[in-house]
Parts: structure tokens; sequence; C-alpha cells
């Protein structure tokens, strides 16, 4: 056999029982006369590797399932293996008939095609105008925070109250006495307290004050400690801390009272510990930090493009089969069994006029039009929609469902994924996608027919089913 690329016969003698992995075997023809039925048996295994993997022709190979057991003869001979009778496993066979796990053809059906009404069918004349390509990001432009240096001098002086008023307020030591200034009226031990408040020194204050700048950029305090644990684990200033504590510095011994200012004198720094100017200082640096913040785009988004027309053939069956305009493919399939929704959708979409272009996806073929959701049982998976529909400045991802499947939650969380999609495609170029929003259209059996019915258009039953989600369709609110 291996001198030979396409055997088409081969004749074997006392081989085929065992150690024997062949999987394009389509007829066995025992000539042997025995009374061992395990040597049938281990023939016949040989012959059912399967040849066609995968889902390809699932679908046809699961009527042909059927119709063998219901006695009939199937309609194509993907996957069947025939074996020509002998009369010495004549009650070998009958066994496998009544399990309905074979079947007898008769004299009509040696004209049956192997592959039934399965056709292939090209691209058509002209396909250009009717394509379709996707883009898929590779990678984001990546968005950096650049922070200039702070100009200290220009930045507002606090004006509550003069420093020497300060002093007086604050007083020395670990007893704080609070004077009223206007009246010079003592009202007796005064001690403040909080977060930034309880800093022991200087050094210790610079530390807790960045900390507290960096948090409340972050976004606003709370009172939980645990969320502020949380909040201290992702600062908005990290790996420029000691650039912040250095202008925070500068900013109290240069600018703060309009004057020079040393903390470290006769214990000046005490009197950053009154609350509104702490406050102050945290208002101004963390204002005038955000206005120094500058946002640049580094590089390009890398995208890559999947043309529906890379695929030049697809498989249908004549029979499950609609002739179309408007598509790269002259005609498109629909499941021949459960199929009447995907049927009346082509019909609909190659017959309106504001319809420039749609395809059926063929999930084996057009394998990369595919998205990746994580499913309900947390695993990751991918799923493709049924249709692409494109009108004048709108790219419709379309997924067709019966009614009773749209509050599958599986259902729901591929709706989030493609939603999600189509945002990060709109951001991009309008160039850069086919010129054309994207829209994910989650399309309920009922709603279709219901707004079929009533003459309404493609796009005018597509956008109105985008505008409303999955439990909306699933309630079935179809008033027009």
């Amino acid at each position: 056999m291996d001198a030979h690329k396409n055997p088409r016969v081969v004749v074997s003698v006392l081989m085929l029982r065992e150690g024997f992995d062949v999987n394009n075997i389509c007829v066995i023809v025992p000539l042997r006369a025995t009374q061992a039925q395990i040597l049938l048996e281990q023939t016949i295994g040989r012959g059912l590797r399967l040849m066609w993997r995968g889902d390809v022709y699932e679908e046809i190979k699961r009527d042909n399932r059927r119709l063998i057991k219901e006695g009939k003869s199937p309609e194509s001979m993907i996957d069947v293996l025939s074996i020509v009778e002998h009369p010495a496993f004549q009650q070998f066979y009958e066994e496998l008939m009544e399990e309905g796990l074979a079947g007898e053809v008769d004299e009509e059906d040696d004209k049956t095609s192997s592959t039934g009404d399965l056709i292939s069918v090209a691209l058509r004349e002209g396909y250009e105008q009717f394509d379709f390509h996707f883009p898929f990001i590779l990678r984001e432009k990546e968005e950096t925070i650049h922070t200039q240096d702070i100009a200290i001098l220009t930045l507002e002086t606090f004006s509550g109250f003069t420093l020497a008023q300060l002093k007086s307020i604050i007083g020395k030591g670990e007893k704080f006495i609070s004077e009223d200034v206007q009246t010079s009226t003592r009202f007796g031990d005064y001690r403040v307290d909080g977060g930034v408040m309880t800093a022991t020194g200087y050094n210790d204050y610079i530390s807790r004050l960045v900390r507290r700048i960096g948090e409340l950029l972050s976004q606003p305090l709370t009172s939980s400690s645990k969320v502020f644990a949380n909040q201290s684990q992702f600062p908005h200033m990290q790996v420029n801390k000691p650039q912040l504590a250095g202008w925070v510095d500068r900013y109290i011994r240069t600018a703060l009272f309009g004057q020079r200012f040393d903390p470290l004198d006769d214990e000046n720094w005490r009197v950053l510990l009154v609350d509104t100017v702490t406050q102050h200082i945290i208002k101004i640096v963390a204002r005038k930090l955000l206005e120094a913040e500058e946002k640049r785009i580094d590089g390009e988004s890398e995208i890559a493009y999947r043309r529906l027309s890379e695929v030049e053939r697809i498989a249908v069956r004549e029979t499950a089969s609609v002739l179309v305009n408007k598509c790269i493919y002259p005609r498109l399939p629909y499941p021949s069994r459960n199929g009447g929704l995907e049927k009346a959708f082509i019909e609909m979409a190659s017959g309106d006029s504001w319809v420039n272009a749609f395809c059926k996806i063929n999930e084996h073929k057009h394998d990369f039009v595919r998205l990746r959701y994580i499913k309900e049982d947390g695993l990751p998976g991918f799923y493709h929609p049924d249709f692409v529909v494109r009108t004048e400045n709108i790219v419709y991802m379309v997924e067709t469902k019966a009614q009773d499947q749209l509050a599958h939650p599986n259902v729901k969380r591929k709706r989030r994924a493609a939603l999600s999609w189509c945002e990060r495609v709109n951001a991009l170029a309008q160039e850069e996608r086919m010129g054309c929003e994207w829209k994910y259209v989650l399309l309920g059996e009922a709603l279709f027919y219901e707004w079929r019915d009533k003459g309404a258009s493609m796009p005018e039953l597509l956008d109105f089913a985008t505008l409303r989600g999955a439990d909306y369709l699933v309630q079935g609110k179809l008033n027009i």
C-alpha cells in the first residue's frame, strides 16, 4: 500500500481483524466462510473508523442514522460502511438490523449518489462587492501617562491664617490650646485627630500626605478600613512617589505661606497638622498633579484582516439551501431540521433592497469568525454568529435563536462578549472597519416573524432588536 498513493481496492487475508488502522474504508467484501462471529465483528470494526471526522457533515450523518434506524436507505454514503452480504453471517446481519444499526439496500438505492444531494458551491462572479473583512485587534494602542514637572512657585498659597496665627494656635509640646484668633478667647485643651494628623514628625507627615494624595486620586476616600486597605494596594502614584514627596516638601518650604518656611525650625511643622492647612495642601497638589498629567498614545493598534472569500467553496445540500443574491456565494444552506428561522432570514435578507450584502457564517469553514466568551461553568468557549448583514453604514452580526433558547445563561454570556467585541472594533478608525459601525443583534424567533409579517425592512428589524436586551426579547413585547 505504501507504493500507491491512492489505492482503490485492498485484498487482505487474515489481516483485518486487528492492527489495521485505516480510516478510509467504505466497502468490505467478506469472502471467507467461518462459524466464528467474532471474526466478522473484528473485520467490520476495521471499517467503522470514521472517514469524515469532526462536525463538518454532522447534520448529514445524523440524518443517515435516523433513516437507517427507520429501516430506510441513507440519502448519502458519508460515514456509512457497506458490507457485501455473505451467507455465513446472515444471523449477524439480522441482529444488526433489529437493533437499527444496519439496513438493506434495494435495487432502486443502487442509483443513489455516495454523497446524496451534497453539492459544492463556489464564489460567484463579482463576489468582491459582497465580501466582508473582519478586523481582529492583535495589539491595542498603549495609553501612557506622562507627568510634567510642577512649577511650585505658581501654586496657590494658604490664606486662612497667617503663619504667626497658626503658631499661636498650636503652641508647643504635646498639649494643644484652641484659641479664637479674633477675640483671643481660649476654649481649653485641643487635640487634632485623623489619619494624617497623627504624624510623629515632619518626614512621617510628608509620607502620610503623599499616600493620602495618591489614594484620593484613585477614588473617593471611605471610612471603611477594608476598602481603604484595598486602595492602598493600588495608589494613583506608585513609581513617582519620591518625586511627589519632593514636590510637596518644596511647596511647603517655598510657597505654602508665601514666604520661606523651615518646618524643622522650632517645631514649625506642627502648624501643618491643622486640618485646614492639611486639606489645602492636598487640594492644591492633587489638582495640579492632575493638570500636569498628559496622556499619550504610544504606537498603533496592530490589526489583522480575514475575508469571508478566503473560503472559496462551501458544501451545501441542494434540498436544504436557498439561491440568493447579494452574497459571495450563489447558494446558502440552512439546517434541514428545525431550520425554518434561518431559511426565512436568508429569504428576507436576499429580497430586502436596504441590504447591500449578507452571508451565513459557516462555522467549520469560516472558523476565524469566532468570538471568545466565558461559559456558565467558568470555562472559556468560542461561538460563531449565524449571519453578517451590511447596509450602507452598518454591519450587523446576527445570532438567530428559537424563543425558548433566549433565556439560556450562555446565550446572554455570548451577547455580552459580542457587544464588547463590537465596542473595541468601533473604536478603530473608520477605514479599518469597512467604513461601518459594527453592531451585534440577538434576534428571537417571535420578534423576527412579527416584524417580517408587518412589512418591516431588515435594518428596521435589526435596529429594534439591537436596542433591546435578551430579557426584553424573552418577554415577547412585540408591539411596533
